[in-house]
Parts: C-alpha cells; sequence; structure tokens
C-alpha cells in the first residue's frame, strides 16, 4: 500500500465525515423545530418514547445528537428520565438506519435496478440536484433539502474512496495479522471504543469498519467486538455534554453508558454461544457490509427488547452509581440549555415553549390583579410582587438565550422569528410590570381606607374584561400561530382605547361633581392607564404574530 493510498484513504474520511455533518444539518434544518415539538409532547408510555428515538435519530443520523438533545432536556427540566430512557434505547436502533444506507456501496451485479441501486450510480445525479437547489432557489427550505442531497453524495464519495484506497491491504500479511488481534474481544472492543471516543460518531465509525471490509480480511470474530466497542464509545459525546449540568442530565448521560455496557455483555455471551455452538463457520468466514449492518442492527434491537423490561432498574442502578435523586424544578428557571444550540430549529422551538409558559406566568397574574383590584388581600398583593419577579427573570433568561441563537448562523426567516420573540417577551415582560402596579394601587387604596365609587367599580371591570381578554387571545395567537385570534385581539385593543377615553370623561365629570372620592379617583385613573397599555402591548404581540 503506497502513500498515495494513504492520502485517498485520509481524503476517503475527510469527506465522509464532512458528508455525514452536512446531510445531518440538513435534515436538522428542514425539519425545522419539529423533532423538538416531539420529543417534549412526550407521554409517559415507554414504547412511544423508543420509537421517537429510533425515528428522530434516523432522521438526524446522529444518535450522539439525539442523547445530547435528551441531557439537554432532562437538564432543562422539559424531560423526566423515565422519558429519557425509552429515547436513549430508541436511538441505538436508529443509528443503525446510516449503516444500512452504506451498504449500499456492496451491492453488486449486472441488473439494470441492481446498478440503479449502487450510489456510485444516483449519488452524481442527487449531488447536481443539491447544488441547484443550494445556488439557484432562494427558499431555504428548498437549500436545506439541497445540503441533504450534496451531503448524501459527498458520503457515498468519501465511503467509495475509502474502500477503493484500503483494496491494496488484503495483499498485506502484517494487515491480516493486526485484524487478528483484534478477533480477541477484549481488543477488538477497545478499538471500536476508542475510535468512536475520537470521531464522537458510531455511524462514522461503523461506516469505517464497512469500508475496511472490502479488503475481504474481516471475519464475524473481529467485526462483532468492534462493533459492540463502538456502541460503547458513542456514549462519551452525552458524557462530555452532561459536564456542567444538573445532577438528573449527568443522571441521564450515565443511563445511556449503563445500557450500552450491559447490552454488551449480554449480546457477548448470545454472540459467543452462536458462533462456537449454532454456526461455529461464521467464526472463521469474512463479512460483507451487509452483514456488519445486520450485525450493528440485531445487536442494538436484542439490547433493546432485553433492557427495556428493566428500564426502571437502569434508572435506579444510575441514580445509586450517581448518587442523585429528581431534582425540583424551580419555575422561575428558564428551561433553556446551550447545548441545543447546536441544532439551532431545535432551540428556537425551545425557546417557543418557553415564551409561551412565561405568557401563561402573566396570564395568571392579569387574573390575580383582578382581583386585587377589588379585594385587596395582602397575599394577593404578595403573590403579584411573587410573579412578577418570576416574571422578571424568565424574561432576562429568554432574552439571553435568543440573542445567542441571533448569533448563530440560522437563516433569515428563523432570525426574523427570534427577533419577534425578542419583541414579544418584552411585551409580556411589561404587562406583567403592570399587574405589579395594580397591586400598588391596591396598597395605597388600603393604607388610605378609600374605595371606588359603584359606577368605578363597574367601569374597571368592564376595562378589565377587556383588556385581559385582548391579552389571552394574544396569548392563543403566540401559542397556536392563529391569525383569528390575532385580529380578535387588535379588535379587543380597539375596543379598550375607545374605553379609556370613554371612562376618564365621565370620572373627571364624576370627580367635577363631588361624586367620588378625590384619592381613590386618581386611583382609578392610574388604572385605566395601566389596563389601556396592557391591551397595547398584547397588540404588539398580536402585530408580531401576525408579522411572522
Amino acid at each position: 500500500m503506497s502513500i498515495f493510498n494513504v492520502l485517498s484513504m485520509i481524503g476517503g474520511l475527510a469527506l465522509f465525515l464532512y458528508g455525514m455533518h452536512l446531510m445531518g444539518e440538513g435534515l436538522s434544518k428542514a425539519s425545522g423545530g419539529k423533532l423538538e415539538s416531539i420529543l417534549e409532547k412526550l407521554t409517559s408510555n415507554p414504547v412511544k418514547a423508543v420509537l421517537l428515538g429510533a425515528g428522530v435519530t434516523a432522521v438526524i443520523q446522529s444518535s450522539s445528537a439525539t442523547t445530547v438533545m435528551v441531557v439537554g432536556f432532562v437538564n432543562s427540566g422539559i424531560m423526566r428520565l423515565s422519558q429519557a430512557v425509552g429515547i436513549i434505547m430508541g436511538a441505538n436502533i436508529g443509528t443503525t438506519a446510516t449503516s444500512w444506507i452504506l451498504s449500499l456501496t456492496g451491492i453488486e451485479g449486472d441488473n439494470l435496478f441492481v446498478n440503479l441501486l449502487k450510489p456510485s450510480s444516483f449519488s452524481p445525479v442527487l449531488a447536481i440536484i443539491g447544488v441547484v437547489c443550494i445556488m439557484f432557489v432562494k427558499k431555504q427550505k428548498v437549500q436545506d433539502i439541497g445540503k441533504i442531497l450534496v451531503g448524501f453524495a459527498i458520503l457515498m464519495t468519501g465511503m467509495d474512496a475509502m474502500s477503493s484506497a484500503v483494496e491494496p491491504l488484503a495483499d498485506v500479511p502484517q494487515f491480516t495479522q493486526i485484524l487478528t488481534m483484534f478477533s480477541n474481544p477484549v481488543l477488538g472492543m477497545l478499538a471500536g471504543l476508542v475510535l468512536t471516543a475520537i470521531i464522537q460518531s458510531s455511524s462514522a465509525s461503523v461506516g469505517i469498519l464497512q469500508a475496511l471490509c472490502s479488503t475481504g480480511s474481516l471475519g464475524f470474530a473481529t467485526v462483532i467486538p468492534i462493533i459492540m466497542g463502538q456502541n460503547i464509545g458513542t456514549c462519551v459525546t452525552a458524557i462530555l455534554s452532561s459536564v456542567g449540568a444538573k445532577k438528573n442530565a449527568k443522571t441521564a448521560a450515565l443511563m445511556h453508558l449503563i445500557f450500552n455496557i450491559i447490552g454488551t455483555i449480554i449480546f457477548s455471551i448470545i454472540a459467543i454461544a452462536y458462533l462456537s455452538i449454532v454456526n461455529p463457520a461464521w467464526a472463521h468466514g469474512n463479512i460483507t457490509q451487509t452483514q456488519i449492518s445486520m450485525v450493528h442492527t440485531v445487536f442494538n434491537i436484542v439490547t433493546t427488547v432485553l433492557l427495556f423490561p428493566v428500564s426502571d432498574w437502569i434508572i435506579k442502578l444510575a441514580k445509586k452509581i450517581g448518587h442523585v435523586e429528581e431534582e425540583v424544578q424551580d419555575e422561575s428557571v428558564v428551561l433553556l440549555d446551550d447545548r441545543m444550540l447546536e441544532t439551532p430549529g431545535i432551540a428556537i422551538q425551545s425557546t417557543v415553549s418557553e415564551l409561551v409558559r412565561m405568557g401563561h406566568v402573566v396570564a395568571d397574574s392579569l387574573e390575580v390583579a383582578r382581583k386585587v383590584m377589588f379585594e385587596r388581600k395582602e397575599e394577593q398583593i404578595a403573590f403579584l410582587k411573587e410573579e412578577e419577579s418570576k416574571v422578571d427573570r424568565l424574561s432576562a433568561g429568554i432574552t439571553s438565550y435568543a440573542i445567542k441563537l441571533s448569533t448563530l448562523q440560522i437563516n433569515e426567516r428563523e432570525h426574523e422569528e427570534v427577533a419577534h420573540m425578542l419583541q414579544i417577551v418584552s411585551d409580556m415582560e411589561r404587562i406583567s410590570d403592570y399587574c405589579e402596579n395594580i397591586s400598588e394601587f391596591a396598597e395605597s387604596l388600603l393604607e388610605k381606607q378609600v374605595d371606588f365609587s359603584e359606577v368605578g367599580v363597574e367601569h374597571l371591570n368592564k376595562m378589565l374584561d377587556v383588556c385581559i381578554a385582548s391579552y389571552l387571545y394574544a396569548l392563543e395567537a403566540f401559542e397556536s400561530n392563529d391569525r383569528e385570534s390575532a385580529l380578535k385581539t387588535i379588535e379587543k385593543e380597539t375596543e379598550a382605547d375607545g374605553l379609556e377615553i370613554s371612562f376618564r370623561a365621565k370620572h373627571i365629570k364624576r370627580l367635577t361633581n363631588q361624586q367620588c372620592n378625590t384619592e381613590a379617583g386618581v386611583v382609578f385613573l392610574d388604572s385605566l392607564v395601566c389596563l389601556e397599555r396592557i391591551s397595547d402591548h398584547a397588540r404588539n404581540i398580536a402585530e408580531e404574530v401576525l408579522a411572522e
């Protein structure tokens, strides 16, 4: 094997890894934030969790990325450990999709249909279509699809280059001797583990293994331990991502490691028994690319089926090893994690979810503000001040995260979405401030032992109805991206403007005729201003939704 073969192999590996990265990035962007929405809305059904984990991983072509995503969700408090364990199991199955795609390079035959299935036949066509999509189409979705196609073509080109470069190794006795060393299960596992830990992708390391099998020197006894080591090595990414995270997130990463180690032990026993007793001929026979995919898939499916019924036990073991218990989530803490920034589409949807959560806190404050205005109970006043402080912390956290998002390489549509969110978080925070102002007005009336007139109470109630309705419509518009609710918000805000002018004029007339207390009258006017501005900010939210 010459130096040129070595360079070809390294160049092929570089193309392979870049193609995998580009394809995964395109798939992630094309899916937008739908993956996060699917994962976040998981039920307690563990079977569904496994299927979703497999599906999401098959889409983004990386079990490491899925597991890191799960660590981020657990760290944020969005996901419980009982949900995370199912997704992690499913991710191991989903990652086998890549090896099946790569096994297409090993297809042989003269039949036209068989030749069409060969990547060398259709990859150039996909590359041309992908380049056209990227260079000549302005629509972002089409460009993302172009990245997927180009990434796939580059990946397959890299795979072919690696396979061609290592073919001469079949005639090198020293290479065969090295591979024989790895038939030792311990050395094989270590080799697979180290390789996967270095490149941080089990899919990529399995692809390299499939390229090496083109030499015809790889046997079942050599490959099986390496594959099992690769599945342990892929845990390194999640473990690294959990550094500095909360205890529950570290437990999620630990669950991934425990699951793969136990699965490796179980499958090792099964494989040794099968190759020794049932089919000893396989132990000495060479393995093909398709068979590598088969072993990889069977390993992950078998371990998942066997360990799925004891997933609760895996959680308990991970907690015991990590010395942690489930943490109680502080509602004022923003459930956003910097790990999500690696997949901007998912990070944006996470931010939307947090903004909706903040919006509901503000809605609760508005309802309490209605009671405070007339009942003036001290516990209600204290609650509003506490809620306002909570909203301030949520607002600061969401704003900081959205600014981080805006600095990423995101498309124009995503930049606009982030800009809309920054404006909406500001409007929600101002509404919360006005709720606190209302509590201060109530305190003032309580101290001075004065009250509104009957007409004043009637007018304020009417104003509250309209302004709270305008905000609730705005929140619904944002949460559901509902144009009709946005238009109803604007309608209510216009009504609030008219009521504010009318009620102010009538109130001044009552003051002139000395029909109400002067001190209460000042608070009445200030309350009208607060409520009218609440409806203004609600309208701002609705207009952001309509603009988006």
